[in-house]
């Protein structure tokens, strides 16, 4: 089952106006589009995602709704692209939601999971031709240490890193067992007891085959660009580097420039463009008891206030 991490919470910070048009920028099982959709009747919802087995799903469910939406199968970062090609130059609100939907953690296929047995791939979009197949067999030890130290936050990198290139030397790690199993018995007994000890190390993967990160800071200031006066733009992240950068983008365009900061009166020109709505939300106490998936969840959410 999808579980839509701080859906009311999404959409009471975009405002919905029923005429307004909306994009959600990670369509994933559409639990966030659905409940914009019910809200704007004379409106239109653009959603994006790379996913097809998501975008297959997501239309019976919208279609269940309303017909005023189009899914288009692209990664957010071409978002002001695609809907520029539809006629669209500004928008009523976006909602990017940047975690990994449950469908996909739990098709063991899908090689997202170090639960379940499957080929290593953790694709997002099927076309990618990067796998975590790829990553773990062929990327140099110091560029495995790199980014699961980076990505993954792991304090075993290194050892994690020399145990995948000593494993692979013999043969190919080929499936998310094998991956965890060294995973596993590259750190200490004590160090596996409490969190499973793979969690840390299959983000940073995913992370690495999808290109999370690399994305995120355009795709931010390109959505920023495209609101209209009181348009908002609602982020969910699961990683505090992803948590950083937004963070980042968010203050930088609500800030004044220092160079005027001082002065008694901040001239028009100078002032912000943005306001920042809501610092940070977290999930609430009934939300963490129903999906365990949302403890490292926070929320941000911007609005446009001034024109360029």
């Amino acid at each position: 089952m999808h579980y839509s991490v701080m859906l009311q919470e999404v959409v009471e910070s975009l405002n919905i106006k029923s005429e307004g048009i909306y994009v959600d920028a990670t369509l994933g099982y559409a639990g966030h589009a659905s409940e914009i959709l019910k809200r704007i009747k004379k409106g239109c919802l653009f959603a994006f995602d790379q996913d097809i087995e998501a975008i297959q799903a997501s239309t019976k469910r919208l279609e269940s709704i309303g017909t005023n939406f189009q899914i288009i199968k692209s990664n957010f970062l071409y978002m002001k692209e695609e809907l520029l090609k539809r006629g669209i130059t500004k928008v009523d609100g976006i909602v990017f939601d940047l975690g990994v939907s449950s469908p996909q953690l739990d098709n063991a296929s899908r090689g997202f999971s170090y639960l379940k047995e499957a080929r290593l791939d953790m694709r997002m979009d099927q076309d990618n031709p990067l796998s975590a197949y790829g990553v773990v067999n062929n990327y140099e030890e110091k560029d495995l240490v790199r980014i699961i130290r980076d990505y993954g936050e792991e304090k075993y990198a290194k050892s994690i890193a020399r145990n995948i290139v000593k494993a692979r030397k013999k043969k190919a790690i080929e499936t998310t067992i094998e991956l965890a199993d060294i995973i596993k018995h590259s750190m200490p007994l004590k160090d596996t007891l409490e969190k499973n000890p793979s969690r840390r190390t299959f983000q940073a993967i995913r992370i690495e085959v999808n290109h999370e990160l690399d994305i995120l800071d355009e795709s931010i200031r390109k959505a920023l660009s495209l609101l209209n006066i009181n348009g908002r733009i609602a982020v969910i992240t699961f990683h505090s580097l992803e948590d950083k950068i937004v963070k980042k983008v968010f203050r930088e365009v609500t800030s004044v420039d220092k160079l005027v900061r001082e002065l008694p009166e901040i001239p028009l020109e100078y002032q912000p463009k943005f306001k920042i709505v809501n610092e940070v939300i977290l999930p609430s106490n009934e939300e963490l008891l129903e999906n365990n998936r949302s403890r490292s969840a926070k929320l941000r959410v911007i609005e446009r206030i001034k024109e360029d």
